[in-house]
C-alpha cells in the first residue's frame, strides 16, 4: 500500500489562522480552562462507571465548559449508520458525538492524549494505526461488526485535518465497512465561523485548547445529509466520491 495515500498531508498550515478575534476576557478563558480540567475528570469517572453510554453526556459537558455551541441541521441518522465527515478540529469529535450516540474511528495517537485518550478508549473508540497499513482490513472488519450490531460509527475519511476553507479527498477504505454491513452512509459536514479552531500545521493539542478557550464564542454547525444506501458489492471508491459530492458547498462557510 502506498503510504502517501495512507497518511495524506494537508496543505493547510499555521498561516490559515490569522489570529483574529473576537476574544474572550482573560477571566472567562481562565474559567473555561479550569472547567475543562474538572469536566475531563468527571467525564472519565462517568465513562469508567457507565462505559460508552455516557459518551454523549460527556461530550456535551465538555463543549459547554469550552463555550462551544453545536447547531445540528438535517435528518437524524438512524442507529447502525456510518457517518463520514470532513475534519477541521478535535472539536469535531465532541460535536458529532453530542449530536447522536456513536462510536468513533480515530488515529491511534489519540489514545495517548492526556485525559482525552483514556476517555476515547472507554467510549469505545476504534483506533486505526496509520503506521501499519496491514492492520487496515482488521479495522474495516471491526467497523462493519459495530454497524451490524446497530452502533453508528463516525469516520473522517480525509485522513487529516483541513482549515475548513480547504478540504481533502475522501479515502475509500472504510466505506467498505458500510458495504459489507449493508449500512447506510450519512455524509456529514462540519463547519465553523472561524478558522481559529483549526487543528492543523505544527499545532499541538495544548496550544489548540488554549486558543479555543480564548475565543469569545465558537459555533460548530453539523449538517447531516440524507443517507446513501450502498447495494451489495458496491464500489467503495464510487461510494466515497458520491458521499463527498453530496457535501459540495458545505463546510466552514456554512457557519459564517
Amino acid at each position: 500500500m502506498n503510504t502517501a495515500l495512507w497518511r495524506p498531508a494537508s496543505g493547510c498550515g499555521d498561516g490559515c489562522r490569522p489570529g483574529a478575534g473576537p476574544h474572550a476576557a482573560p477571566w472567562l478563558a481562565g474559567l473555561r480552562l479550569t472547567g475543562l480540567i474538572a469536566a475531563l475528570a468527571a467525564g472519565l469517572a462517568l465513562l469508567l462507571l457507565l462505559g460508552g453510554s455516557a459518551a454523549r453526556l460527556v461530550a456535551r459537558g465538555l463543549l459547554a465548559v469550552l463555550g462551544v455551541r453545536v447547531v445540528h441541521r438535517g435528518p437524524a441518522p438512524r442507529p447502525g449508520s456510518l457517518l463520514v465527515a470532513n475534519h477541521v478540529s478535535w472539536i469535531d469529535v465532541l460535536a458529532v458525538v453530542a449530536v447522536t450516540p456513536m462510536r468513533l474511528v480515530a488515529k491511534h495517537e489519540v489514545g495517548g492524549w492526556p485525559g482525552l485518550g483514556a476517555m476515547a478508549r472507554r467510549a469505545g473508540t476504534i483506533f486505526i494505526d496509520r503506521t501499519r497499513p496491514t492492520t487496515l482490513p482488521e479495522t474495516v472488519r471491526e467497523v462493519a461488526a459495530a454497524l451490524r450490531a446497530g452502533r453508528s460509527v463516525a469516520v473522517f475519511p480525509e485522513g487529516t485535518t483541513y482549515c475548513g476553507a480547504e478540504s481533502g479527498r475522501f479515502r475509500p477504505a472504510l466505506f467498505q465497512a458500510a458495504i459489507d454491513a449493508g449500512a447506510p452512509v450519512v455524509p456529514t459536514s462540519i463547519g465553523y465561523a472561524t478558522t481559529e479552531v483549526s487543528y492543523i500545521g505544527e499545532d499541538t493539542l495544548l496550544a489548540s485548547v488554549l486558543r479555543v478557550v480564548r475565543l469569545r464564542r465558537v459555533t460548530v454547525t453539523v449538517v447531516t445529509a440524507p443517507p446513501l444506501r450502498p447495494a451489495a458489492g458496491a464500489d467503495r471508491r464510487a461510494l466515497a466520491r458520491a458521499a463527498q459530492r453530496s457535501m459540495a458547498g458545505e463546510g466552514y462557510r456554512l457557519a459564517a
